[in-house]
């Protein structure tokens, strides 16, 4: 059940609504306003206790320097970007060739694989803890990048086939039929029929396993154990324990963290907010 439209005429109800929704807003971004004054003050202010206050001295230029010359967050952003470009690449197109022979394709046994393709979103991460490191182990591939790489092409597939295989399926058969009655493959079908069709999808599903893969700590400190193969985001604990009283360096390491998210985000804003649109009105 959805919630019912506030009317025009209830004008107090509209604006106590208008109040909460701020202060809502207000209380969820007080905790990176304080992260972002944090990462402005200088190391006097910090080791003076001025945790909470308005900064005595800003030292913001020298903080975010610091951040990569005084630390091993340079090493730990390539880290993410090495396994996170990668992985939404390989997620992409798996998931594309997937969802495409999943939705335009009936053969016996669809139904049960596409069913093992969701089932596997439902599989808590704790309990594959055990069995993927001793896998990686196996494989000779524990600590490294790969390690990460082919966890989550395999994790993230799954949800991406659904997504994809929904939205395929809702294009219109005409545009499929016609592709075969002019001779053109399954593969140039999916290449200049359906893709450019889906783009949007395409885009905010980047997005998503992008802020996914990025943001993931738990299988970062799984499979990983040395600075060299960290990603930012077990790269941020072990600033925790070697710079713990460098709270300014910590924070502008966050935000530093928090950054390629945001930036891909605006920069496919259009494409995103078309295929959630999309998704919308499809049945």
């Amino acid at each position: 059940m959805y919630p019912r439209p506030i009317p025009e005429t209830a004008i107090w109800q509209r604006r106590l609504y208008v109040l909460a929704v701020v202060i809502v807003l207000l209380l969820w971004l007080c905790p990176l306003f304080a992260i972002i004054l944090t990462s402005f003050r200088t190391t006097e202010d910090v080791m003076g206790g001025n945790l909470w206050g308005w900064p005595t001295g800003i030292g913001v230029i020298v903080n975010y320097t610091d951040v990569f010359t005084q630390t091993p967050m340079a090493r730990y952003f390539l880290n993410s970007l090495i396994i996170t470009i990668p992985s939404v690449i390989g997620v992409l197109a798996m998931s594309t060739l997937a969802g495409y022979v999943l939705s335009r394709y009936r053969f016996r046994g669809n139904m049960l694989i596409f069913a093992l393709f969701v089932g596997g979103n439902f599989l808590p991460h704790q309990i594959m803890m055990i069995p993927v490191r001793d896998l990686m182990v196996q494989l000779d591939l524990i600590d490294t990048t790969a390690a990460l790489i082919i966890f989550h092409v395999a994790f993230q597939t799954g949800f991406a086939t659904l997504f994809m295989r929904n939205f395929i399926a809702a294009l219109p058969d005409e545009l499929f039929q016609a592709a075969r009655a002019e001779g053109a493959s399954p593969f140039q079908t999916l290449m200049h029929v359906a893709i450019p069709l889906v783009r949007p999808a395409l885009a905010a599903l980047a997005i998503l396993i992008f802020t996914f893969i990025w943001n993931d700590y738990f299988w970062a400190v799984v499979l990983t154990v040395s600075d060299s193969v960290k990603p930012v985001t077990a790269g941020l604990a072990n600033l925790r324990g070697e710079w713990v009283s460098a709270w300014n360096l910590i924070s502008a390491g966050t935000i530093v963290v928090a950054v390629p998210p945001v930036v891909m985000f605006f920069l496919m804003q259009r494409h995103f907010i078309a295929g959630l649109t999309m998704g919308a009105v499809k049945g």
